[in-house]
């Protein structure tokens, strides 16, 4: 199994991984990893923190985590954020994301 992409962190909360949102889409899903960064389109607007709550959701719900377990640490106002994801290994992230051979 191959280690944590370069651009995730490993702290004592948990797993930190940079997260590029599309919001305004077709539909809510992960898309996939591009240069290290998972990718995530939202239908949610990019106002009132609609397209943030989304993202936690369906991150929350792909991991099969409360949505406690998945927090916005950064980039509140912007499409480029980063999410601490507790409670589970870097490894099982990735396999929950279906990210294995990226």
């Amino acid at each position: 199994m191959a280690g944590l992409p370069a651009a995730w962190r490993e702290t004592d909360d948990g797993i930190v991984i940079p997260v590029r949102v599309k919001p305004r889409a077709s539909c809510d899903r992960v898309e996939g990893l591009r240069a290290g960064v998972l990718q995530v389109s939202v239908r949610a607007p990019p106002a009132d923190g609609a397209a943030n709550a989304a993202v936690v959701a369906i991150l929350a719900n792909v991991l099969n985590r409360p949505k406690s377990g998945v927090t916005l640490v950064k980039g509140h106002k912007s499409r480029d954020k980063s999410v601490l994801v507790s409670g589970l290994t870097g490894e099982l992230i990735r396999e929950r994301l279906n990210l294995l051979d990226e």
